[in-house]
């Protein structure tokens, strides 16, 4: 069974994680398109960070960074390569989303890259509602990313029924 909980980005198998991440941006993207945050960034007080496990091996991570009362941020969405194919992301992704709404967020934003490297993710944040906006918050226009934004006025939250497997520790 899979488990989505709060989780500390200081931890060693998630800096393992996050560390392989970054190499992979740093790979894929010029260094000034890269936005990626460290696992120091992730322990900032505005941002809330999750971890999935199956057993207690870690399966992925996701956080929420908060831009304004009103706003959120999507960041360090990733999954090993064990757990890819498998609906961890989706499970993250939901987990963001729901705690956005619990949060009475009004809009979510992300950036992700424009190369191929990143169809997935694009395909995965359009499956669940977002669409293509113009920069946000500090970022400024660039080839190598791609800004999304899902409005989250309608005060419902993302139902898990179709989830087996699905288990939440506390927010």
């Amino acid at each position: 069974m899979i488990l989505i909980e709060r989780d500390d980005p200081m931890r060693e198998d998630v800096r393992l994680l996050l560390d392989e991440h970054l190499a992979d941006m740093f790979a894929t993207s010029p260094a000034e398109s890269v936005h990626a945050l460290d696992h120091s960034a992730l322990s900032a007080p505005e941002i809330s960070f999750w971890t999935a496990r199956e057993d207690g091996a870690l399966l992925g991570c996701g956080a929420l960074k908060l831009l304004t009362g009103e706003q959120g941020e999507i960041k360090s969405m990733r999954t090993t390569p064990a757990a890819r194919g498998r609906g961890v992301a989706t499970l993250l992704l939901t987990q963001v989303m729901d705690e956005a709404r619990e949060r009475r967020l009004e809009q979510l934003f992300l950036e992700t890259g424009s190369e191929e490297f990143f169809t997935p993710a694009r395909r995965l944040y359009a499956r669940h509602g977002f669409t293509d906006c113009p920069p946000f918050a500090d970022y400024t226009l660039d080839p190598h990313s791609v800004f999304m934004t899902l409005a989250l006025n309608d005060g419902t939250a993302s139902s898990p029924d179709n989830m087996t497997g699905l288990l939440r520790g506390p927010a």
